[in-house]
């Protein structure tokens, strides 16, 4: 967890990238995600970011998106 809806996301193969998913949260299970301290509340299961409602991303999903700069 980087701040607000960023990751720091390290890949099998060795890459590094710092998503953001603020804008990925808009529809069905991933709702309860806009909430900051619920966000922060993920695990990784299986290498996909998951949290306990359901909602994940799979890593080929995280590798597509542009990594943030800070």
């Amino acid at each position: 967890y980087i701040k607000d809806h960023m990751l720091l996301i390290i890949f099998n193969n060795g890459v590094r990238k710092t998503v953001d998913l603020q804008n990925e949260l808009e529809k069905g299970v991933f709702r309860p995600l806009k909430d900051k301290e619920y966000f922060q509340k993920f695990h990784i299961s299986a290498n996909t970011v998951e949290w306990e409602n359901g909602a994940d991303f799979a890593p080929e999903y995280l590798y597509s998106l542009p990594s943030v700069v800070l």
